[in-house]
């Protein structure tokens, strides 16, 4: 038999990278000086997984790694190894080259042989270095001879089993050795191998396959025969009550003892009386199955994509059918009704599909902060909160970057060293939280330390060498924010770390190009608190439509403060042509669209038209537009992809009549609100060639 073992990589290695960030996140847990067993089991079991599978799929190199750790990791859970903080660092880094080696892999490459015989050594030399070098330093053996040696023959049952899977299995299974008979029978595959594989490591790569509740094993010595286990499958869905095969059973057994049972397997009662257990197991089988599915991003991207135009064609329907007779057409807009319920419905529910929890981005954390704390000299103890507050993929995989900069930033500037800490009152150790929540529409993320929080004066003084205009008027806030100005640093000397004034602008622009803003609350001696507000979702969108001239601009609702008509005496003319309005004590900058988007025929009078009040980057500004038209969820469209960069926009999105509407860019229009003469000529024109 032959079969294409390729069509199992992709598993086997998002399921290695998971049983790696498992493991990870164990060895950051555990205590060296009183390791529990279910951690250093559940560690092992991971290694032991990924050997099975590297030495199937023929990962050489990824399995005899695996070996020689999963050796050590043997001795340390039998409690023959003694475990402190220099193996532990040992470890991560052995999981860091496995990493790397899978990665290797699935890039098709092998993987770098100087850090493979490094790793390889640094094993062997701690094994002998404790005196366990027997056993563990040898080279790992391919998979059938590292694995526990039973030998003979077995018979291995898989519940759940479709009939187009069954042969795929069998020809996997028959790697392993050799296949002496197979039965498929009511979705059991029923294989009798002989092979000297240990059942662990069958069971080990078969779970990269199907899950592991499916498989039984039993010795070929205690299974039934042929007939028997054909009738045994057959049994699974055909067998009465539980109570009736209870009183049958003696019968059965004064014609056949019960056989010998293996402590692995399902105990191999005579037929009937195994009916229950085999039925037990298919269903289990088919509940984990039906449990979760995995599915490419792209194929969920292309249905996010669909319902979008779903929801855009119902949207035109419905502007169809706004002037029609509720009398003459009352079906038809009773069902335009429902439909409108069932896409929105549809849309929330596929846009669910891509919501992931934030745990997925803490987890990236302990151990950031377990090595560069080190590295500095720190004690610091991570907590994290929220991380079951979901956020869309895309923003997760973009939000990484920015998070990182940030908690790098609070263990180099903001915690103290030990001694520093202790002469200030505090615990020698200091605390780094992050958290995540749901605020509205949007979710707000954290990091927060407890630490000796900004020098307003250090920075204050720090800006005034970069050539930034700066007063000793400016409120705390004002002054938070220059830290983000791009090369500003407060650093004495340039380090790995810290120093070049790179990095926290970039946190800035990042997130405002995903709609989010970021601000600072610090207390001297106290600590620092970063907070970032993002929007759920990039793909669909909260907004307010609004008209200026014969043009319709989206406003993210989330923006908004208030909207108003104001009067002359509220408005002043500062520094030449630009104005402010006087809003409740406060002078708010005033941008007019019109002009920064040269649009003809629009109300300049500003006491005519509509003014809102809208937030970005934590501050208010004014924005002059002629009319409200409505508040609606819109489908967003990126504009670069689909035509070019606009300034002063975001994206678009298609309204109900299949015109083309523009998304503003909140905080870009609140950046440069003095420059908007003829700073966006032609964006008229621009519009105009969308629609």
């Amino acid at each position: 038999m032959s079969i294409d073992i390729t069509e199992f990589y992709q598993t086997f290695f998002e399921e290695a990278e998971e049983l790696l960030s498992d493991m990870e996140q164990q060895l950051l847990q555990i205590d060296p000086s009183d390791p529990d067993s279910e951690q250093l089991n559940a560690i092992f079991r991971a290694a032991h997984s990924i050997k099975g599978g590297a030495g199937t799929f023929g990962f050489t190199v990824l399995q005899e790694t695996t070996h020689l750790f999963e050796n050590l990791l043997d001795k340390a859970r039998h409690h023959e190894l003694t475990l402190d903080p220099t193996i532990i660092d040992i470890f991560l880094e052995t999981k860091d080259m496995l990493s790397d080696q899978l990665n290797a892999y699935r890039q098709q490459t092998e993987p770098d042989s100087a850090t493979y015989e490094r790793i390889c050594n640094t094993l062997k030399a701690l094994a002998e270095e404790k005196g366990q070098g027997a056993g563990v330093a040898d080279t790992a053996a391919p998979v059938s001879a590292a694995s526990p040696a039973k030998g003979g023959a077995m018979v291995i049952r898989i519940a759940g089993v479709a009939a187009d899977n069954a042969t795929s299995l069998a020809e996997e299974l028959a790697l392993f050795g050799t296949v002496l008979d197979q039965q498929h029978a009511n979705d059991v595959l029923t294989v009798q191998l002989e092979t000297a594989t240990g059942e662990d490591d069958i069971r080990a790569v078969l779970c990269f396959v199907v899950d592991d509740d499916q498989i039984t094993f039993e010795s070929a010595a205690s299974a039934p025969s042929e007939s028997a286990a054909a009738t045994l499958t057959e049994s699974a869905v055909v067998a009465p009550a539980a109570e009736e095969v209870e009183q049958e059973a003696p019968e059965k057994d004064d014609a056949t003892p019960p056989p010998a049972v293996d402590a692995a397997a399902v105990p191999a009662e005579p037929a009937k009386a195994a009916a229950p257990a085999a039925k037990k197991a298919a269903s289990a089988a088919a509940s984990s199955e039906n449990a979760s599915l995995r599915v490419s991003i792209e194929k969920i991207d292309q249905i996010i994509n669909l319902v979008g135009e779903l929801v855009i064609t119902q949207s035109m329907l419905e502007q169809g059918t706004a002037d029609f007779d509720p009398v003459t057409h009352g079906s038809l807009l009773s069902g335009m009704n429902q439909l409108q319920r069932n896409a929105r419905d549809l849309q929330e529910a596929v846009m669910s599909i891509r919501m992931m929890p934030m745990d997925v981005v803490f987890n990236r954390f302990p151990r950031l902060v377990r090595d560069l704390a080190g590295k500095l000299g720190k004690q610091v103890e991570l907590e994290t909160v929220g991380k079951s507050t979901e956020l869309d993929k895309g923003l997760i995989e973009r939000i990484v970057d920015p998070l990182t900069h940030l908690v790098r930033n609070s263990l180099d500037h903001g915690i103290e060293t030990p001694d520093r800490r202790l002469a200030a009152g505090k615990p020698a150790a200091g605390r780094l939280t992050l958290s995540a929540s749901h605020q509205g529409g949007n979710i707000l993320i954290e990091i927060s330390d407890d630490g000796a929080g900004l020098n307003r004066d250090r920075i204050l003084n720090k800006a005034r060498e970069s050539g930034l205009a700066v007063s000793d008027a400016m409120s705390d806030d004002d002054v938070w924010q220059l830290i983000f100005a791009p090369g500003f640093s407060t650093a004495e000397q340039v380090t790995d770390l810290s120093g070049r004034g790179v990095g926290m602008d970039v946190v800035k622009r990042n997130i405002a190009q995903m709609g989010g803003h970021v601000d600072i609350l610090s207390r001297p001696g106290q600590g620092t608190t970063t907070r970032i507000v993002l929007p759920l979702t990039l793909a669909i969108l909260d907004g307010m439509s609004v008209r200026v001239g014969e043009e319709v601009y989206i406003l993210p609702l989330g923006a908004i403060k208030e909207s108003m008509q104001v009067s002359p005496e509220d408005i002043s003319t500062v520094t030449g042509s630009d104005r402010v309005l006087h809003v409740r004590g406060e002078y708010l900058p005033l941008v007019e669209l019109y002009r920064v988007f040269d649009i003809p025929d629009a109300q300049q009078d500003v006491t005519k038209g509509i003014v809102m009040i809208v937030q970005s980057e934590g501050r208010s500004f004014a924005l002059q537009v002629d009319q409200l038209i409505g508040q609606h969820q819109v489908v967003v469209k990126n504009l670069e992809t689909n035509y070019r960069r606009v300034p002063g926009i975001s994206a678009a999105t298609i309204l109900g009549d299949g015109s083309v509407a523009l998304i503003l860019d909140i905080p870009a229009l609140s950046r440069a609100p003095q420059d908007r003469e003829g700073s966006h000529a032609g964006h008229h024109r621009s519009a105009a060639a969308l629609h």
